[in-house]
């Protein structure tokens, strides 16, 4: 399935007002059971360093839901949001200027070419690795842009399920994605390769989560390829489904996983 014209659908009917973006944010805070595994990094980093000054960059940034959050942590943060759809970038400066927060500025960039050395504390990679066939250039540039002891976390799929892929007969729920999903050394030795020395890595999406994505995204996604006119349905079978995603993501990002079908990895330079 392609999910870039759904992605679309989505930004159309919330990026009509400030309040309606800001309210699509936190659905994606709750919703997304990925937010809620890198929500807990970014907590455990932020310790000690809200009231200093931290350069930030929000490798792919999205709908900006991570660099949003992140910039209501700390007016001292500095973040820099990159992606490589120009009117999406166009559109969340727009967002930021309206809502009042300065510290943020969106850009366009490649991410396999983009390069400022020794310039952040922070690097975000949030389901991006998975779109792009030259991970370790991107990673090269990542630990190159990061500072002496900056951190880079990772969200992406796993080989374990990742991309709803099971099998070798099972093609990619997500068809943007150039890899079903990354083996946990793989992902590891890719990153050192690029320069790292110190690397975590460890699975999300264990049982708990993997139900909680069907749920919260896979039919609801299914549902609006078949046709848009499921928007109107969609807050009636959120209705029913919500609160029990909301308590697989907690059982999700408080476990250990010794498998699961995405990855959280940090790596420091």
């Amino acid at each position: 399935m392609h999910y870039d014209p759904i992605k679309r659908s989505l930004g159309n009917v919330f990026n009509r007002t400030p309040w309606l973006r800001r309210l699509f944010y936190n659905l994606l805070d709750l919703l997304l059971l990925r937010t809620w595994h890198v929500h807990r990094e970014l907590r455990q980093w932020a310790q000690g360093r809200r009231d200093q000054a931290q350069n930030i960059l929000d490798a792919g940034a999205g709908y900006g839901q991570y660099t949003y959050w992140l910039s209501g942590q700390s007016p001292k943060w500095q973040i820099l949001a990159v992606d490589v759809k120009d009117e999406q970038v166009a559109d969340s400066n727009n967002f930021f200027r309206q809502i009042g927060r300065p510290n943020v500025q969106f850009a366009v960039q490649d991410l396999v070419l983009y390069q400022q050395p020794n310039s952040f504390d922070l690097a975000l990679s949030i389901d991006v690795m998975e779109h792009i066939l030259e991970d370790v250039e991107v990673m090269t540039n990542l630990h190159a842009s990061l500072k002496d002891g900056g951190m880079l976390i990772i969200s992406t799929p796993s080989d374990q399920g990742g991309s709803d892929v099971h099998g070798a007969d099972d093609a990619s729920f997500i068809e943007e994605h150039v890899r079903d999903g990354y083996n946990i050394d793989e992902i590891q030795q890719k990153l050192r390769t690029a320069g790292f020395d110190r690397i975590e890595a460890m699975y999300s999406y264990g049982l708990p989560g993997q139900i909680s994505w069907r749920l919260s995204m896979k039919w609801p996604i299914l549902m609006l390829g078949v046709s848009k006119l499921f928007f109107v349905l969609l807050p009636f079978y959120y209705l029913v489904t919500f609160p029990i995603c909301l308590v697989l993501n907690w059982l999700d990002s408080t476990s250990r996983h010794d498998s699961g079908t995405g990855l959280i990895v940090k790596a420091w330079k």
